[in-house]
């Protein structure tokens, strides 16, 4: 589904070029799912971030189901990210001006759906992730477990081939953390998905097909 090949990237910083990646090759397969680990500036969530089309490599080729995505203008690219990655964040990134339910339908309607379509399908999201008394709150009137599920609901919605999580769990106490894990891990078996996290999360790491350590731009 995913494969990257020879992938690098730096940065500049005080006008010196600092080397992140050098030379990552990696192929996700559908249904695969994988933690990726590493020490804080390792580089984990800047190959998130390249995987999901959000950030280009310096250097090599990123192939999503075969179609090179720097071949692709900004349109296409925004099409592939609403249609076919979701994005779950560390911090969630909800609109606090609407309700969950409000919030779940948001790439559902930017693709050019109905309301009435977006709507059941946000319910039935919503009652996958157990929240669905839960509907018409707002995000102030939710805990983080709760806007985490919301988060990772509207990451779903579409219903992606890939799912990004940036650690996930990073600000949730240890027994909510473990029932989002348990629900990521659900949803990843019953949807067929592929399923990346950048985690720190020992218990997390346990119940992925693989983990992937980053180190010194390496895997």
């Amino acid at each position: 589904m995913l494969e990257l090949k020879n992938i690098h990237k730096s940065f500049m910083l005080d006008h010196k070029v600092i080397n992140v990646l050098n030379g990552i090759n990696l192929v996700i397969n559908h249904g695969e799912s994988i933690a990726v680990i590493g020490a804080s500036g390792a580089g984990k969530s800047t190959l998130l971030d390249i995987m999901g089309t959000l950030e280009p490599p310096t250097e090599g080729t990123v192939l999503f189901e075969g179609t090179d995505v720097a071949g692709m203008d900004e349109p296409r690219l925004c099409r592939l990210r609403n249609r076919d990655i979701g994005f779950v964040f560390q911090f969630h990134h909800l609109l606090p001006e609407f309700n969950a339910m409000e919030n779940i339908m948001m790439p559902a309607l930017i693709s050019g759906s109905d309301k009435k379509t977006a709507r059941e399908n946000a319910i039935g999201i919503l009652k996958d992730v157990g929240l669905e008394n839960r509907l018409d709150h707002r995000v102030g009137e939710l805990s983080g477990g709760e806007q985490q599920r919301v988060a990772i609901a509207r990451a779903l919605i579409m219903k992606p081939k890939l799912l990004l999580a940036d650690e996930p769990t990073g600000n949730l106490d240890r027994i909510t953390g473990e029932e989002i894990i348990d629900m990521l891990i659900r949803i990843k078996e019953e949807q067929g998905l592929g399923l990346v996290i950048v985690t720190h999360n020992q218990k997390l790491t346990e119940k992925m097909s693989k983990v992937m350590e980053i180190v010194d731009g390496h895997i």
